[in-house]
């Protein structure tokens, strides 16, 4: 189905059957009826992906390259990814792979179609188009250049690097307003990120911060997905969702608060010394996240107020927005310094993904 088609399918109004129009209905029993639950707010689509020229690539694009490489646990093997340019600038070019089945052709549309649905924001990634009516099939995202925060962070930690990497405490308030900004857009829509962490924020050559890891989002809300018991996502997991208990806005707060100190701590693992099998038991007692030695008193009453043990202790988007407002404005200058470079293997190992686990770079 192309996507004119499918976007008119959005659209087009569904008339009500006879058969279903409401009946008239005694203040009697109105009385008697329960108020229906609140509904998240309408997710409507706000702009249909360009569909780019019908040629293969590379003739469609230009300078296409493989893009280079970048630590991190990929979630998708059937997508290869590529830097190229196309009307005067640097994208990313997702392309599906020949090997991949009817299932995995329909999920890569569906998610491109998700991200023409949620609309443009200055603090998620965009998209440029899709080509999607003859293999290969791709998606064109904005390259963001400093690519994932986490390596981001992790290059801060060298001397002498290209292209130069600095962080400070004020530009971790700068880059979290832009990441808040972006989770108040999804929790606006009725949607939960889910996965809040430095591995799914892009970083562009100014500095600006932003949210990615999308698709975790859209499988939870076009295919049901259930919650992923993965032990690589319990360190930043709030506890309510380590206790089996739904998750809710706040659940991402508490996942913003971690993102916090990985940032100030140039990409520590969080809770490092607790296996992720004793996570709900630490917190349950009420022990804090430990505090970075660069850490300032105004970051980590922050970093603590967004890891409550109790959802409703933490603060609200709108409290959020307005705290980091002001810690960006009595914040520091100066770069912030650690001690050694950092390795990937003890990294690893401190964020729970255990040593029967493999690692890819791409």
């Amino acid at each position: 189905m192309s996507w004119s088609t499918r976007a008119s399918l959005w659209t087009s109004p569904c008339p009500t059957p006879p058969s279903t129009l409401p009946r008239i209905t005694s203040p009697k029993t109105l009385r008697r009826r329960r108020p229906p639950p609140p509904q998240p707010p309408s997710f409507t689509p706000i702009v249909q992906p360009r569909e780019l020229p019908r040629q293969r690539l590379p003739e469609s694009f230009n300078l296409v390259n493989p893009l280079p490489t970048t630590f991190s646990l990929p979630s998708d093997s059937t997508v290869s990814l590529y830097r190229a340019r196309m009307d005067n600038r640097n994208v990313v070019l997702r392309v599906l792979n020949d090997t991949a089945n009817a299932t995995e052709r329909h999920s890569f549309l569906n998610f491109a179609s998700f991200l023409a649905q949620l609309g443009p924001h200055p603090f998620l990634p965009e998209l440029l188009g899709v080509v999607s009516l003859r293999a290969p099939l791709v998606t064109v995202m904005e390259e963001l250049e400093n690519r994932d925060l986490l390596s981001f962070l992790w290059r801060c930690r060298e001397e002498n690097v290209t292209p130069p990497c600095e962080m400070t405490e004020r530009r971790i308030f700068t880059m979290a307003k832009q990441v808040a900004s972006a989770l108040e857009f999804l929790h606006s829509k009725g949607l939960l990120h889910g996965n809040v962490r430095a591995r799914n924020v892009l970083v562009s050559r100014d500095f600006t911060a932003k949210l990615w890891g999308l698709h975790g989002v859209y499988s939870r809300k076009d295919q049901g997905a259930a919650r992923r018991d993965d032990p690589s996502m319990k360190k930043w997991q709030a506890p309510e969702i380590l206790a089996k208990r739904p998750a809710g806005p706040s659940s991402d707060i508490w996942s913003f608060g971690i993102l916090l100190f990985e940032m100030v701590s140039l990409g520590e693992a969080p809770f490092a010394e607790i296996p992720a099998n004793e996570l709900l038991q630490f917190h349950q007692r009420g022990k804090p996240l430990k505090r970075p030695s660069n850490c300032s008193n105004a970051l980590y009453s922050f970093i603590k107020s967004c890891c409550q043990f109790k959802d409703l202790d933490r603060p609200s988007m709108v409290e959020m927005g307005r705290k980091l407002l002001s810690g960006e404005k009595g914040a520091s200058d100066k770069a912030i310094k650690a001690s050694e470079k950092m390795s990937i293997e003890q990294y690893l190992l401190e964020a729970g993904y255990g040593e029967t686990n493999s690692y890819t770079v791409f």
